[in-house]
Parts: structure tokens; C-alpha cells; sequence
């Protein structure tokens, strides 16, 4: 840390890694002149449990009950950049059906975790009533996941061309049930929470980053069927805590467009590419000789914190000969602490919340 010289009574403090507001075993060195923020070394790692170089040692479907552990409360995206790679390398196709029931996860997956970011962020900036609001429509996501896929979190849905089974009787209508009244919760937290002059004055102009592009992955990369429905990409130019809020409340009703269009559109067939069984083993024996060629690639999808991408080096076998994970909540973590330098240090749990970071992917 660079420390002013001429500074004599400064003080460090530590906050985590037990800290309740630190979303995770996060810790930080906060270097501070009274109650003002001289600099932030966030210190990680103590979550770190080998999740990459545990995908070089198994097959696809041995290692999707692992990846659920990245990012605990958006599961359903880090399974679904786990099949992507291989499909892509393997010039996989994934049916139609498959597609739109992957849609359909994806963002009520997006929705749980956005609404476990507001509660936990409004009780980190003293609002303890949405905290407790959250969980009511939460819980029925989780019911929708538990019909659909038999577990409520860590679900193991997906599959390398499409989905590990098809939608059950009855759960399209009870879907569409849950985004009719889910509006209406929307409605309620705006309500409650944007004009409130308490939660306006805690996070307006606070921890300001440079913004103002409408950029999303899922209009730049058109992968699964998105291009099929219509919706807007979420934005604000201020680049504060504020603006962070409001992008993901707008994401949520644009999750529940989606959501509502792609049930009442949603074709028959398949549910999976059950052709596809196992990659062919197309490779020189010679692994070591001079000719032989990896193929490297770059998947990302549109996470709710970010981009979530992952860099794949492999030879169309069984096994991943390089896996690298590139998470969003660990980028996002990297600009912290130029965000709190010159702030006061009750503003260090608000931009932090803001952020939204989950250190299970951050650590791996």
C-alpha cells in the first residue's frame, strides 16, 4: 500500500474476513485519516478450493455438480458456460426446445440472485425491511427450480447439447403465475426503496466508476435464442451505487419479459442433442510430437454481475487440458479500492454491496 509520508496518525484497520457485511471471506486493510478512506488492499484467497484444476481432471458431466459452487446464487450461469466450451468446440447443436428452456432458467436464476444482492445490500446501509422481503419471492424461484430440476440450488440441469430433462406438467402455467405477481413485487421495493431519502442520500454520487455504454453479451454474442425476444439492455450513465441499483431492478422486469415470452413461445421436440454422447478422441497418438494442436477458445455469457467467461485449451477429448476461469466478481473486486480512496468509511459497506461480489467465484 502507498501510504503519504507525511502522514504520522493514520490508522489501519482490518474488516473481515468474519466481517457480516464482507458477502464472503473477503478481507481489507483499510488505511484511514479519521474516518476518511486513505487507501483499500482487499486481501483474498480463503475460499480458494482448486476448482480449475479439478475440470482438468474430469469429464464434463463428473464436473458440473462442482461449478454450482462458483457463484452459489446465480447457478444455472456457471453451468451454462460449462457446456457451452465443449459445444462449441465440438460444433455442438442444441435444440430448440433445449434453447428456450435454457432462456428460461438462466433468467429466473438472474432474478434469484439480483434479489439476494438487494436484500443483503439494503442491510448493509441500515434498511433491514427488504432484506426480509427478498426471500418471499425468492423461495418461489427456488420452487420453479425444485419442479423443474429436483434440487432447489445447486441444480446439475444442464447438459453438453441441451438439458437433463424436460419441463414437467403444469410448470409453464405456474411460471407464468410467478411473473404476474413478481411485478408487483418489483413495483413494491421501487416503492419502498428508490425515493427514500435515507437510502437516496447513501448511495447517490457514492462510489462513481465511468459508465454510460449500452453493453450486454446477450445482444453483442446472440448465443442461445435472445435474439428471438424483445427486451432493452439496462444502463445508466451516473456510474454510482445509485445508478448500480437501478440497473438491477430494470434487469429483473426485463428477466421477467424474457421469461413470459419464451413460455408462451417455447416450440415442442427434443430436450436434448442425443447424439451427442461423447466427444470423439480426433487426435495423433503423438500427443507430444511437434504437429500437435490444441484448440484454445474464449466462452462468456451475461452473468448478473458481469461477464462470466472461461478460456478452454483442448484436443476434442474427454478432458479439458486447460481450464481458467475468469469470473465477474473478481474484476469487479480489483476496482474497489479506487472506489473508497477519499470516501468515509460507512461508505466502504455500500460501494462493496454495490458491487455484488460472491466470493465463492472470486477465490475458485
Amino acid at each position: 500500500m502507498n501510504i503519504p509520508a507525511t502522514r504520522q496518525d493514520l490508522m489501519k484497520v482490518n474488516m473481515g474476513p468474519h466481517h457480516p457485511s464482507m458477502h464472503g471471506v473477503l478481507r481489507l486493510i483499510v488505511t484511514l485519516d479519521g474516518k476518511d478512506v486513505i487507501d483499500c488492499e482487499p486481501i483474498l484467497g480463503y475460499l480458494h478450493r482448486g476448482m480449475e484444476k479439478i475440470a482438468e481432471n474430469r469429464t464434463i458431466i463428473q464436473y458440473l455438480p462442482y461449478v454450482t459452487h462458483w457463484d452459489y446464487l446465480a447457478t444455472m450461469f456457471t453451468e451454462a458456460i460449462t457446456v457451452n466450451g465443449p459445444e462449441k468446440l465440438g460444433n455442438i447443436q442444441v435444440p430448440k426446445r433445449a434453447s428456450y428452456i435454457r432462456v428460461i432458467m438462466l433468467e429466473l436464476s438472474r432474478i434469484a440472485s439480483h434479489l439476494l444482492w438487494l436484500g443483503p445490500f439494503m442491510a448493509d446501509i441500515g434498511a433491514h425491511t427488504p432484506f426480509f422481503y427478498i426471500f418471499r419471492e425468492r423461495e418461489l424461484v427456488y420452487d420453479l427450480f425444485e419442479a423443474a430440476t429436483g434440487i432447489r440450488m445447486m441444480h446439475n440441469y444442464f447438459r453438453i447439447g441441451g438439458v437433463a430433462t424436460d419441463l414437467p406438467h403444469g410448470w409453464i402455467d405456474k411460471c407464468l403465475d410467478f411473473c404476474d405477481y413478481f411485478l408487483t413485487g418489483v413495483t413494491e421495493y421501487q416503492k419502498l426503496i428508490t425515493r427514500n431519502p435515507i437510502f437516496l442520500e447513501r448511495v447517490k454520487g457514492v462510489g462513481i466508476i465511468a459508465s454510460g455504454i449500452q453493453w450486454d453479451l446477450r445482444k453483442v454474442d446472440h448465443y442461445e435464442c435472445y435474439d428471438e425476444f424483445d427486451w432493452e439492455v439496462q444502463w445508466q450513465k451516473e456510474g454510482d451505487s445509485l445508478a448500480r441499483y437501478l440497473v438491477r431492478i430494470g434487469e429483473m422486469t426485463e428477466s421477467i419479459k424474457i421469461i413470459q415470452q419464451a413460455l408462451k413461445g417455447i416450440p415442442g421436440g427434443p430436450y436434448e442433442n442425443l447424439e451427442i454422447r461423447y466427444f470423439d478422441r480426433e487426435r495423433n497418438p503423438e500427443w507430444n510430437d511437434f504437429e500437435y494442436r490444441f484448440i484454445k477458445l474464449y466462452v462468456r455469457v451475461e452473468a448478473p454481475k458481469g461477464e462470466l467467461g472461461i478460456f478452454l485449451i483442448g484436443d476434442q477429448s474427454v478432458f479439458p487440458w486447460r481450464w481458467k476461469i475468469c469470473p465477474p466478481g473478481f474484476i469487479n473486486l480489483q476496482i474497489l479500492p479506487q472506489l473508497v480512496k477519499r470516501m468515509k468509511l460507512a461508505d466502504i459497506m455500500t460501494i462493496l454491496g454495490s458491487i455484488d461480489i460472491i466470493m465463492g467465484e472470486v477465490d475458485r
